[in-house]
């Protein structure tokens, strides 16, 4: 399994690249394993402020649907529109053309409570 070490991990599986304000977010590649083959993205908080930890919407694949947990509480700014037509590019891809949402963070400083890839690792027994 793919862990990129320069992004951030949350216990629920979603990884976090920070660039500056702004937060690009997505689900692992253990997550995209588990679930199996998705077969649609649900984002209904585009333009929304998310606080941490709330639901920001939902992955569904072809034997279970999961919630998708905000990793920092901010403003929805965009989904990754390429996902509605190619689902499938979050289990291909998934820290790439398989990201789910980009934030503007309210909160910088949660950004110290995420997981590193060693902590990540850990926590999935990798």
């Amino acid at each position: 399994m793919n862990f990129p070490a320069d992004l951030k991990y949350t216990k629920d599986h979603e990884w976090v690249k920070i660039n500056g304000d702004e937060a690009t977010i997505g689900i692992t590649d253990f997550a995209q394993r588990e679930l199996g083959d998705i077969v649609y993205v649900d984002v209904n908080t585009i333009g929304e402020t998310v606080e941490k930890e709330a639901v920001f919407g939902t992955v569904e694949a072809v034997k279970t649907v999961s919630d998708l947990f905000m990793p920092l509480s901010g403003e929805v700014l965009e989904m990754n529109k390429d996902i509605d037509s190619a689902p499938e590019s979050v289990n291909q891809d998934p820290y790439g053309k398989g990201w789910m949402i980009k934030i503007k963070m309210t909160n910088s400083s949660e950004v110290s409570e995420l997981l590193s890839v060693d902590d990540y690792k850990k926590l999935i027994g990798a």
